[in-house]
């Protein structure tokens, strides 16, 4: 390696680690911003087919798209907040199931007193939990507080935005930009279409198992492992787990909540082997291991938004180094196949 590249290398580590540290300082402001921004790339991918294919004029494209977006929202909300103060409910009656179990585990393992739940409780102590979970769910309201404002002043300026690009770069630099942006779009429009398929596919079908099963709160297992699919890699993979446990704790045997969790499994494998690649194609060419470091690195600077957010950020930025000529051996590093220009189409939408 010669000695200018070497140089030129290390101070794009150095400003990537400098980059890191300041948007980890600044999380609090940034992360409703990128989410406000993602929303803000579905409702233009929802605008495109309504008013290509449904024929709408773009006012009223851009309002159905709008009120789409919103009324997913609330309605992950209502279903989210109605379940969770099901479960809080019917918590009273999962003391004895879980006695039980633990007797059965102690007996299985020879244990002459056999710990019960009380004790155990006594000994986690969940109330030395309740200000770290109040001060999380305060932040959870405010963040979608300031989501919902970003993503409001986002649509009020979205028209002029082509201007200050034109106003900002050169000539030269604009058709740059607009490559960039395209292909940011397209990226984020087909990470979104194909993990809302997959996603979709995988909870009606594990909504029927927990159905056919007798696990309580269907709906809200079903839901809560769509969201999870946002999550690549270990999303689906562990909220999964959750209805089997639940069935635990909520069924008189063991067998059913054994058989859920298989079924579960086996579903979760069938689509992310057998369906999502052939969806996926090469719309948007990342290499699997960059995926995952991609999920650790996100996730560690903004959290579960991070996590959420970890793949579309990386379309970002492999299309922002596709397009610089000094940084395109970072986009080649982050492809799957070494030409990121074959990734998601940068001139067109999945809509159009």
């Amino acid at each position: 390696m010669s000695r200018p590249h070497a140089l030129t290398v290390a101070a794009v580590i150095l400003a990537v680690t400098a980059l890191g540290f300041t948007a980890h300082a600044l999380k609090t402001i940034l992360v409703p911003f990128l989410l406000a921004l993602f929303l803000m790339q579905v409702v233009d991918g929802l605008e495109t087919p309504l008013r290509r294919r449904l024929r709408l004029p773009a006012p009223a494209a851009l309002g159905a798209a709008i009120i789409v977006v919103l009324a997913v929202f609330g309605l992950s909300v209502w279903i989210i907040t109605r379940n969770a103060a099901g479960l809080v409910a019917e918590s009273g009656g999962y003391a004895a199931r879980l006695t039980a179990i633990l007797q059965m585990i102690a007996d299985k393992v020879g244990l002459h007193a056999a710990p019960t739940l009380a004790s155990l409780l006594k000994m986690i102590n969940p109330a030395q939990y309740a200000p770290e979970v109040a001060r999380t769910a305060e932040h959870l309201l405010q963040d979608a507080v300031f989501v919902l404002i970003y993503l409001a002043f986002m649509l009020a300026s979205r028209a002029s935005f082509g201007a200050k690009v034109a106003a900002i770069f050169r000539e030269g630099a604009q058709a740059e930009a607009s490559a960039v942006a395209r292909r940011i779009q397209a990226g984020v429009e087909s990470y979104v279409f194909i993990q809302t398929v997959v996603g979709l596919i995988i909870a009606a079908a594990s909504f029927v198992a927990i159905w056919l099963l007798g696990v309580g709160h269907a709906l809200f297992w079903a839901f809560i492992i769509f969201l999870a699919n946002y999550i690549p890699v270990v999303g689906v993979a562990v909220s999964v787990a959750l209805p089997p446990l639940f069935g635990l704790v909520t069924l008189d045997d063991m067998w059913r909540p054994v058989l859920l969790f298989a079924a579960l499994e086996a579903i979760h494998f069938v689509v992310s082997h057998g369906i999502q690649p052939r969806l996926q194609g090469t719309s948007l060419n990342i290499d699997p291991i960059v995926v995952l470091l991609s999920l650790g690195f996100w996730g560690a600077l903004f959290g579960i938004a991070g996590a959420f957010l970890s793949t579309p950020l990386t379309v970002a930025v492999m299309a922002v180094c596709t397009e610089l000529g000094g940084a395109r051996w970072i986009a080649i590093l982050l492809s799957a196949d070494g030409r990121p220009d074959l990734g998601a189409p940068a001139g067109s939408s999945r809509g159009s």
